[in-house]
């Protein structure tokens, strides 16, 4: 993991603001949001491996991830590049959850949090640039 310096740091804006801001530039909440904090990530390559991820906390309110419109305040932290090596193929040791019957068939990852290139570190760089130079405006 790589930490990424941004003039978005410690901006304090609506949950609703910084989300459709950060869409324009594929963003996505992340999965493993919650009702008090939370990461937008975008995907740098195709095989989805390396991310940048723009974590935030809830100042006042609470976030919920389906609906269209909040009244959180969120304010920005540190951007940062991140890489997963996942395991390729199934787990051949998958296993029935107790509940819903559904059956986890992917492996863990080798490893969750791998060294990022500095390819990946630029890209983000001028990503979150532009990013940035956009909200301004």
């Amino acid at each position: 993991m790589k930490t990424i310096s941004s003039s978005l740091e410690q901006v304090k804006e609506s949950f609703d603001s910084v989300r459709d801001h950060l869409q324009e530039f594929d963003f996505t909440l992340g999965g493993n949001w919650d009702y008090d904090h939370g990461y937008f990530d975008r995907s740098l390559d195709e095989a989805n491996k390396v991310w940048l991820r723009i974590p935030f906390q809830v100042v006042t309110g609470r976030i919920d991830g389906d609906t269209e419109a909040t009244d959180a305040i969120v304010e920005v932290g540190t951007p940062f590049v991140l890489k997963h090596v996942y395991n390729e193929g199934l787990d051949q040791e998958a296993e029935a959850e107790t509940y819903g019957a559904m059956i986890d068939q992917f492996q863990a990852p080798l490893d969750p949090d791998a060294a990022v290139d500095d390819k990946w570190v630029k890209e983000a760089a001028g990503l979150l640039k532009k990013v940035e130079q956009a909200w301004i405006q």
